[in-house]
C-alpha cells in the first residue's frame, strides 16, 4: 500500500508540474463555457421560446436559468470524460519517454502500477472537474439559480460517477497506447466526437430514430442525462408554479433528453444510474483483467 501511494503521489505531482498537460484540462470548461453561451445559449434560447404554448411566456430569469442548466449540463458531462483521458495520459507519456522501464526494474507489481495510474488520474480529474462544477454554479448564480440542495448534491455525485466512467474507460484505451502521437490522436478524437454521441452538443432527440437506438446503448448518455435531469430541475419544477401545462414540461423534457428512451421505453433515473454504475464496474474489471494477462505474458 504504501508502495502505491507513493505512485499516486508521484503521478499526480508530474501531471500537476507539467504545464501544457495540466492547463489544457484546467481551461477546457472554462473555454467550453464562454463558446457555450456565445454560440449555443441564444440557439438553446430560441428553442425554448419557440416551444412555449401559444400565448404563454416565462420570466426572463427562468428562461435564462433553463439555457444555463441546458450550458453547464452539457461541459460538465462532456469534461469529466475528456479531462480523464488528458489526465490519463502520464501512463503514455512514461512509455514514449522510457520512464516505465524505470519503474518496472524496481520492486514494483504491475498491479500497483496499474492501480497507481487509475488512482492518481481519478484524482486529479476531480479536482479539475469540482473546480468546473463551482465555475459553473457561479454562472447560475448570476443569471437565474433554482437548484435544490438536492440538486446539488445530485450533479456533486453525478460528476464523481462521470469521472469514474470516464477514467475506467481512459485507463483501458490508453493502456494500449505507447507514442505522443498516439496521444495526440486520441486526444483529438475523444474531444471532438464524445460529445456528439453522448448528447452533450446536441440533444439524441434531434437525431434520427435509427441513431437514436445506437447511441441509447452508449452508457455516456444516460450520464449526461442525469447531469442535465439534476441541473434543470428545479426551473422545469418552477415552470410547473408559472402554470405551464404538463404535457407542455413533458415536451421539453423529452426534447432536451432529461426523459429518455430505449427502443421506446422510457428510462428512469434509477436505472440510469444502474446503468453507469455498471458500466464503470465492467470496464474496471476489464482493465485489471488486461493488466493481469499482461503481467503473465
Amino acid at each position: 500500500m504504501t508502495v502505491i501511494k507513493a505512485l499516486i503521489k508521484r503521478n499526480m505531482k508530474l501531471f500537476f508540474r507539467d504545464k501544457g498537460m495540466f492547463f489544457t484540462a484546467l481551461i477546457t470548461p472554462a473555454i467550453l463555457l464562454v463558446l457555450y453561451i456565445s454560440f449555443l445559449g441564444n440557439v438553446y434560447r430560441d428553442s425554448f421560446v419557440t416551444n412555449l404554448p401559444e400565448g404563454f411566456q416565462l420570466p426572463e430569469k427562468l428562461l435564462n436559468s433553463l439555457v444555463g442548466g441546458q450550458l453547464i449540463s452539457s461541459i460538465l458531462a462532456v469534461s469529466c470524460v475528456t479531462i480523464s483521458f488528458c489526465s490519463n495520459f502520464l501512463m503514455v507519456q512514461d512509455k514514449a519517454t522510457g520512464s516505465i522501464r524505470d519503474l518496472t526494474i524496481a520492486p514494483v507489481k504491475g498491479s500497483a502500477l496499474a492501480i497507481s495510474y487509475y488512482i492518481a488520474s481519478l484524482l486529479s480529474t476531480l479536482l479539475i472537474c469540482l473546480a468546473a462544477m463551482v465555475l459553473c454554479f457561479g454562472y447560475l448564480a448570476v443569471i437565474g439559480w433554482y437548484l435544490s440542495f438536492t440538486d446539488v448534491l445530485c450533479l456533486l455525485m453525478d460528476v464523481i460517477l462521470l469521472t469514474l466512467f470516464g477514467t475506467a474507460l481512459s485507463s483501458i484505451i490508453n493502456h494500449f497506447l505507447s507514442t505522443q502521437g498516439q496521444i495526440s490522436a486520441v486526444g483529438s478524437i475523444v474531444s471532438s466526437g464524445y460529445g456528439f454521441i453522448c448528447g452533450a452538443y446536441m440533444p439524441i432527440s434531434s437525431f434520427g430514430e435509427g441513431l437514436q437506438k445506437v447511441i441509447s446503448f452508449l452508457p455516456g448518455t444516460y450520464g449526461t442525462s442525469l447531469v442535465r435531469n439534476h441541473s434543470m430541475q428545479g426551473a422545469l419544477q418552477e415552470m410547473s408554479n408559472y402554470g405551464m401545462p404538463q404535457t407542455a414540461i413533458q415536451e421539453f423534457r423529452d426534447a432536451m433528453d432529461c426523459n429518455l428512451y430505449f427502443f421506446s421505453r422510457p428510462v428512469s433515473i434509477p436505472v440510469m444510474y444502474l446503468i453507469l454504475g455498471g458500466t464503470v464496474a465492467l470496464l474496471l474489471t476489464i482493465y485489471i483483467l488486461i493488466c493481469k494477462r499482461k503481467k503473465r505474458a
